[in-house]
């Protein structure tokens, strides 16, 4: 069972440490564990959300863990696409 993770309904340059870290903390918490983010309840966001995500899945990929993200807002993902990351932010 992947251990799922959500964003917060905010998640701007203002909220982003404080959102990251709790994610990597529920990264390591289990250790064997796909780790997959609930973007569902994003409702305002900045480029920030992007970096919060693949910094979550550079963590998850250096401890050999598969990573993906569950309810991207479409805004979000169309940023990651026109940023050309969105292959890098696998749909759960």
């Amino acid at each position: 069972m992947p251990d799922l993770l959500a964003l917060p309904p905010t998640l701007t340059h203002r909220e982003a440490r404080d959102t990251l870290a709790p994610l990597l903390q529920g990264l390591r918490a289990q250790p064997d564990a796909p780790l997959v983010v609930d973007a569902s309840a994003l409702q305002v966001f900045d480029s920030s959300a992007l970096a919060v995500l693949l910094e979550c899945r550079r963590q998850a990929l250096a401890e050999h863990k598969a990573f993906a993200v569950r309810g991207l807002p479409a805004a979000l993902a169309g940023l990651a696409a026109l940023y050309g990351v969105a292959e890098l932010l696998p749909v759960a």
